[in-house]
């Protein structure tokens, strides 16, 4: 198959090394990876904020560079939701929609597409939580709702478990919102910095040495708040992890 790599603004201009994990590591699992240059913002935030006349531009640049792959993946929940859920700022042609449909996030594009069943060169000898973002959680189901009392299931989990040394630590409110939002942070910012305070109160409590993410823009946000309250906590991207790093 040839995937494009749809590398998110914010991973582009801060978290470069989540972008190349994540090459890597498909590249690893033979798949054909093309990373098009041209590619900018998916046209999330606009989107959020009601702004179709300006998310159009962004959401038809995105078209135009994705539309010839088999599949599109990005490390992101939040983004790839935008595309596959609320990407109709733009005509629904049916190249539209093609990109539409084969735009899928890192970790479900690695269970439900790839079906990988191992990861023989990866070992991370910490004890981690996991942070499944609201986006990935409610909008592309990588996990169990509790709030619709469902079997449980967490993709991500399943892949970590892959992992040699990984402890998996199963934190008190595993799928409450971090706080970070995207624009909610800016907007109301007392009450994101209190969810972000509750959760990683909720990870000190349970004496996890990392928290393992498939969304960088929620680590930010709670890296950001253990950092100020000085709490001893790593936070690292899943496409890191399962691609032997960082240590």
């Amino acid at each position: 198959m040839r995937v494009g790599l749809f590398i998110p603004c914010y991973i582009d201009a801060i978290y470069p090394e989540v972008g190349i994990a994540t090459l890597e590591l498909l590249e690893r699992l033979g798949v054909e990876v093309v990373v098009p240059l041209n590619q900018t913002c998916c046209g999330q935030p606009m989107g959020n904020e009601g702004d179709q006349k300006n998310a159009a531009s962004s959401e038809q640049l995105f078209c135009n560079n994705f539309e010839g792959f088999d599949y599109i993946v990005g490390p992101a929940g939040s983004c790839v939701k935008h595309v596959r859920m609320h990407f109709d700022a733009i005509p629904q042609t049916e190249k539209v929609k093609h990109v539409r449909k084969t735009t899928y996030e890192l970790v479900e594009f690695l269970t439900d597409i790839l079906k990988v069943k191992e990861f023989p060169w990866a070992s991370y000898k910490h004890k981690v939580a996991i942070h499944n973002s609201c986006s990935a959680i409610r909008g592309l189901h990588i996990q169990s709702r509790s709030e619709w009392q469902e079997p449980y299931f967490n993709k991500t989990e399943q892949l970590l478990t892959m992992v040699e040394g990984v402890t998996i630590k199963q934190i008190t409110r595993p799928d409450e919102c971090c706080g970070f939002g995207g624009t909610f942070c800016v907007t109301d910012e007392a009450v994101s910095v209190k969810m972000g305070q509750d959760k990683v109160a909720d990870y000190l409590n349970h004496e996890v040495d990392c928290i393992v993410s498939p969304d960088m823009s929620c680590l930010m946000h709670q890296e950001g708040i253990a950092k100020r309250g000085k709490a001893p906590l790593k936070f690292v991207h899943i496409a890191q992890v399962l691609n032997n790093g960082p240590f």
